[in-house]
């Protein structure tokens, strides 16, 4: 069963990469939205079985492996490609291959008309099993290789419309600030081997107890051995999960189609970090150092992101930073020790942020592929299924009573609150800040998009659209249907008439917004329950029972917190944006250097380019003109090339096709071998 689950997604990618254009796009798309279905049915039998107890013996199916082939064998270092099937890879199962099924039934409306429909669903299968193969994997190696295999998907989808210029630039920018934490992750896979003697995840992990306190020297200083490890594997992690410092590449990947969000940005790639952590919680138990980073890094992103969100006008990016933010609390519930928790916000977050992203796509679609909020307003009436979708996921991701971000996000921060660590109390406070922050700006994106009146006549998208539908008025009627099913038809004032999605496309919401409603409190005493928690986990992350029932004792306003950072920035997202509509702007202007540094994103992409940008370009142009072009080339090839030329040039002038210009060479020639003989040459005869 999980050897077809995983592969089916490769043999369908091959079958529409390669066999595209032979079988057609219909067929290419029938085979993997078919296969990814099949896989996806697959993930939730095996998830039942560790969720459900078993009929037979009372109990949940223990974890277990298969294996594939002997991969690699170098003296001491043995890899196994094997399947490792636990309670934490059947939910990361479940995540994977429900987003990726549902995210390939709606691209069949999103990219009806594009030219390679084909390459597209052949690009997501391969991604989906990249990213099958990253948590399935038994050892680390086999990790690495899927960590990569979804860095290299993700560069071809994010540039999947390469003749648009800043596409090519944002899919450029994710490959190369992924190989930066890619690095890291590289160098703590090295680390590891060398102290453990083994990539092997379960023999790394039960060896870890032998290792707490252990330390090495370097550079005539100790330091620790897990806590050195931890952090190189971390650094992975912040790469691939968008963490603070290594996070400018997840906006400007909105660049790829509004799928490609939903799939990679929202529910998969990006939770590669946190999963890796979770995966890896023994070794991260035994450093409180490394806890602690991972903590305040995970609070400062979270912290950064949502502030950024603040002022966003792009729909797409308000929901990117949105995830960054949401990421950073997962990382800070991991660094509080409370990895269940951690892994129940990965799972309701796959819900209702690919609900958010896949509605944000439903409202391109219907504004003509217009992104920015400002030339919207008044969609309600207009998209209303659409509309009440998207709200559902923003009640999920704000957290209100008993959807599924009420459950984990409430449980991540009384977990840190109950951790009794300073790192801990330090989230908790910045993780309710936070809640603020994302009720404001999210309730703002709603109320800008959907309420107020339409904003769409300053849109150049727009204006594109009525002159086309307008252009093409007569020939539509005269074939008796609409025009271009992109280019909504104009009403009978001239106006712009935005539309449904397609049935393809609403599909899909209304799967994920039963998970954003429902998946809280169906397991949340799975995830995080103090009874049931352990027996669902069974050993696959470090699950704290103490905390778990710490957290059920922590004093009233921790827990009324986010409902009430909840309710306070509904309130203040309404004040602003409907009831006084000028008062953004004017905060705006009262706050020029404030608002300044939120629009310029904390102005890392500037500093990033003064330190590494600008320098490295210097660096090449300086090694191609003065390196390559003025030293290698000029004394190397085209320097020898110019001597052999000049040389011919200079023989070639004694050619003149005279006899007695031939004769003077002649004559020269005897005497100076005459000379040579007589004045410097061997004696004759021998003398």
């Amino acid at each position: 069963m999980i050897l077809l689950l995983v592969f089916l997604p490769l043999v369908m990618a091959l079958v529409a990469g390669l066999g595209g254009r032979l079988i057609g796009h219909k067929a290419a798309k029938i085979v993997t939205t078919g296969g990814l279905f099949t896989s996806a049915a697959l993930a939730w039998v095996i998830f039942s079985q560790f969720w459900l107890p078993n009929p037979a013996y009372g109990l949940h199916l223990g974890p277990y492996t298969v294996p594939v082939l002997d991969w690699i064998q170098s003296g001491d270092l043995s890899v196994h490609w094997a399947l490792k099937v636990d309670t934490l890879t059947a939910v990361m199962l479940v995540v994977v291959t429900s987003v990726s099924a549902l995210v390939h039934l709606y691209s069949w409306g999103y990219m009806e008309e594009d030219p390679s429909q084909s390459r597209f669903f052949a690009y997501l299968s391969l991604f989906t099993f990249a990213m099958l193969m990253l948590v399935t994997a038994d050892n680390l190696v086999q990790m690495f290789f899927g960590w990569e295999g979804v860095g290299l998907a993700s560069y071809l989808l994010i540039g999947f419309w390469y003749h648009k210029p800043s596409a090519n630039a944002a899919a450029i920018k994710a490959f190369v600030v992924n190989r930066v934490g890619d690095f890291g992750f590289s160098l703590g896979i090295f680390a590891t081997f060398m102290v453990f003697g083994t990539v092997s995840i379960d023999a790394i992990l039960a060896a870890v107890p032998g290792q707490a306190g252990a330390t090495f020297s370097f550079l005539g200083a100790r330091f620790d051995v897990m806590t050195t490890l931890c952090l190189l594997l971390f650094v992975g992690a912040m790469g691939k999960s968008a963490q603070l410092g290594l996070h400018t590449w997840l906006p400007d990947a909105m660049e790829g189609p509004t799928p490609v969000s939903a799939l990679i940005h929202a529910a998969t790639m990006v939770t590669a970090g946190v999963f890796m952590v979770c995966r890896l919680s023994p070794m991260f138990e035994a450093s409180l150092t490394a806890q602690a980073v991972v903590t305040y890094v995970g609070a400062a992103t979270a912290l950064f992101a949502a502030s950024v969100a603040l002022v966003q006008t792009d729909i797409k990016r308000v929901i990117a930073y949105s995830t960054c933010s949401q990421l950073g609390y997962m990382f800070f519930a991991a660094g509080s020790g409370a990895y269940g928790a951690a892994m129940f916000h990965l799972f309701t977050h796959a819900f209702f942020k690919a609900l958010l992203f896949l509605g944000a796509g439903s409202v391109i679609h219907a504004m003509h592929h217009e992104q920015d909020m400002r030339f919207y307003g008044g969609l309600r009436k207009h998209i209303p299924v659409t509309f009440w979708l998207m709200t559902i996921g923003t009640l999920a991701l704000t957290g209100f009573f008993f959807t599924a971000g009420y459950y984990s996000k409430d449980a991540i921060l009384e977990a840190a609150f109950a951790s009794g660590t300073s790192h801990g109390q330090f989230a908790f406070f910045v993780g309710a800040l936070v809640a603020l922050l994302t009720s404001f700006y999210s309730w703002r994106l709603v109320f800008l998009t959907f309420y107020g009146a339409p904003r769409w006549a300053g849109s150049e998208h727009i204006q594109h659209a009525l002159h086309d539908a307008h252009g093409h008025d007569d020939h539509a009627h005269d074939h008796g249907h609409d025009a271009h099913a992109h280019h909504a038809p104009a009403t009978v004032t001239g106006g712009y008439h935005p539309h449904e999605s397609p049935i393809s496309m609403l599909i899909p919401l209304f799967v994920l917004g039963a998970g954003a409603l429902g998946a809280g409190w169906l397991w949340h005493e799975n995830f995080v329950g103090a009874e049931q928690g352990g027996a669902f986990w069974r050993g696959s992350l470090a699950f704290r029972e103490h905390l778990m029932h710490a957290m059920h004792e922590v004093p009233a306003w921790v827990v009324w917190t986010p409902s009430i950072a909840f309710f306070l920035g509904l309130a203040g997202a309404w004040f602003a944006y409907l009831r006084n509509p000028a008062l953004p702007g004017r905060a705006a202007g009262a706050l020029p250097a404030v608002y300044a540094f939120l629009t310029h994103k904390w102005y890392f992409d500037e500093l990033y380019d003064a330190l590494f940008v600008r320098p490295s370009f210097a660096i090449g142009r300086f090694l191609w003109v003065r390196g390559d072009q003025q030293t290698i080339d000029r004394f190397g090839p085209d320097g020898a090339a110019a001597a052999v030329a000049g040389g011919a040039r200079a023989a070639g002038r004694f050619q003149s096709g005279y006899v007695y210009s031939y004769a003077l060479v002649m004559l020269v020639g005897l005497a100076a071998a005459a000379a040579w003989v007589f004045v410097g040459g061997p004696a004759v005869g021998g003398q």
